[in-house]
C-alpha cells in the first residue's frame, strides 16, 4: 500500500511522549537501592576490560531489576550484583517469547561527568512495547530511574574514548512458569550495562546490504513497531544470508507488496537525494520507530532540509541511485548511530552508492550533542552522573 508523502509530519504520539520532561536524577535517585558486589571487578580487570571494548561482549559489576504481579504492580526495586538468572525451565517467556527491551547510552563528557540521550522517549517506547506484547508498562520515571541507580553504581565502567560508551539494555519478560498462551502474571525487569566500542567495527566505512526478497521483518498489524525479541530473531537467518553473500547487514521490504523498504534488522534507513532532500520511509506500524530517526529528521529539518516521510518503493530507489538522483543513503539506529551504505545488492542487481557527505554531518552533528561538544538546544540530553 502506498501512503501520501508527509513532508513535514507532526509529532507522532511517541515524539510527545518522548518529550516530556524528566525530573531531575537527583529526585529520581535512591529508588533502585544499591546491594554492592562483594567480588566486583578490581580496578585492573575494569582497566583491562576498558582497554580492548568490543560491542556486547562485557558487563558492569551490577544490575537493576524489579518484578510485577497483579496483586502487588511493580515492587522489588533493586540494583544488584549482575550474574546469572534463576529461570523456571517452564517460564512463558521460554515459550512464547513474552518480553520486550530497550537500547540507550550513557556517555562520558570532557568534564567526567555521564549523560544519556532521550532516556523519556526509550521509556514511553518500551511502554508501548509492552502494550503490544500483553506486558505490564513499567513507569517511564522508574526506567529512568534504573539508569540513575545502575550508572552511578558502576560510573567508573563508563569509557571515555572517542565513540565509545556504556550501552545500557533494559529487558521486561514473562517469568511465570506455565503452560498456556495467555499473559502471564509474573513479570520480571531488568537492566544490564555493557562497555562498549563502535557498533561496526570499521566505524563510518559504508555497509554493503542485501535486499531480502524472501523473508520479511514485520507484517500489517503485527509486532513490528513494538521491539520485541522476536522481531529479531526473525531477521537472523535472512542476515546470514546477507552475510554469506558478502553483505554487512540486510534490508527488509514491506510484507504487503514486496515492493517498499522498510528497515534494516536493526536499523531505520534514509535516503539524500541530489537536491538535497531527505527521504524515509513512512511508519505505517510495521516499522519500528527510532530515536535515532526522529532526533535526525528534527536536526534536518532545522538545517533547512527538506525532509520527506514516504513510501520509497524499491525500484525507484535503485532508479534514482543509477541515474545520479539519489546522492546517499545511510542507516541510523542507537547502537550504529548512522553509518553510510555504499552498496545494495539483491535478486538481479547491484548498485555502488558512493557519496557520504550529508551523512558524515549529521553524524558529527548528533555525536557532537551526545558527547557534550556541541550545543543541545532540545534538551536531549540528561545527566545520570
Amino acid at each position: 500500500m502506498t501512503t501520501a508523502p508527509q513532508h513535514d509530519a507532526p509529532p507522532t504520539p511517541l515524539d510527545l511522549a518522548g518529550s516530556v520532561p524528566v525530573p531531575d536524577a537527583d529526585a529520581l535517585a535512591g529508588r533502585f537501592p544499591l546491594t554492592r558486589h562483594e567480588h566486583a571487578a578490581s580496578p585492573e580487570q575494569r582497566a583491562r576490560a576498558l582497554a580492548e571494548l568490543r560491542f556486547g561482549v562485557a558487563f558492569t559489576d551490577h544490575m537493576a531489576h524489579a518484578r510485577w504481579s497483579p496483586e502487588s504492580d511493580w515492587h522489588s526495586h533493586e540494583v544488584i550484583p549482575y550474574g546469572d538468572l534463576s529461570v523456571s525451565p517452564a517460564a512463558a517467556v521460554l515459550h512464547y517469547g513474552q518480553e520486550v527491551f530497550e537500547g540507550i547510552k550513557a556517555y562520558r563528557h570532557a568534564d567526567g561527568s555521564v549523560w544519556t540521550f532521550r532516556p523519556r522517549f526509550n521509556a514511553a517506547r518500551m511502554a508501548l512495547s509492552a502494550r503490544r506484547m500483553a506486558l505490564p508498562e513499567l513507569p517511564e520515571e522508574d526506567l529512568v530511574a534504573s539508569l540513575v541507580d545502575l550508572v552511578r553504581a558502576d560510573e567508573p565502567w563508563v569509557p571515555s574514548g572517542d565513540g565509545e560508551s556504556l550501552y545500557l539494555r533494559p529487558f521486561t519478560f514473562a517469568s511465570e512458569p506455565f503452560l498456556g498462551v495467555r499473559a502471564a502474571r509474573a513479570v520480571d525487569y531488568y537492566l544490564i550495562a555493557s562497555p562498549a566500542g563502535n557498533y561496526f567495527p570499521h566505524g563510518l566505512e559504508p555497509l554493503s546490504i542485501w535486499v531480502s526478497a524472501e523473508f520479511h521483518r514485520a507484517g500489517p498489524g503485527g509486532t513490528g513497531a513494538a521491539k520485541t525479541g522476536g522481531n529479531y530473531a526473525s531477521s537472523l537467518l535472512p542476515q546470514q544470508e546477507a552475510q554469506e553473500r558478502g553483505c554487512d547487514q540486510v534490508c527488509f521490504l514491506d510484507a504487503a507488496t514486496g515492493l517498499n523498504l522498510e528497515e534494516l534488522g536493526g536499523m531505520n534507513i534514509m535516503v539524500v537525494d541530489a537536491d538535497g532532500t531527505v527521504r524515509t520511509p513512512q511508519l505505517t506500524g510495521t516499522i519500528l520507530q527510532g530515536s535515532t530517526r526522529s532526533s535526525i529528521i528534527t536536526l534536518l529539518r532545522e538545517e533547512g532540509r527538506r525532509v520527506v516521510e514516504e513510501t520509497i518503493s524499491l525500484e525507484s530507489l535503485l532508479a534514482g541511485i543509477e541515474s545520479g538522483r539519489v546522492a546517499e543513503v545511510f542507516a541510523c539506529g542507537t547502537a550504529a548511530v548512522v553509518v553510510p551504505i555504499g552498496r545494495l545488492a539483491g535478486q538481479g542487481f547491484e548498485v555502488e552508492i558512493a557519496g557520504t557527505e550529508v551523512t558524515r554531518q549529521i553524524h558529527a552533528h548528533l555525536t557532537g550533542i551526545q558527547y557534550g561538544r556541541l550545543p543541545d538546544p532540545h534538551n536531549w540530553m540528561y545527566r545520570l552522573a
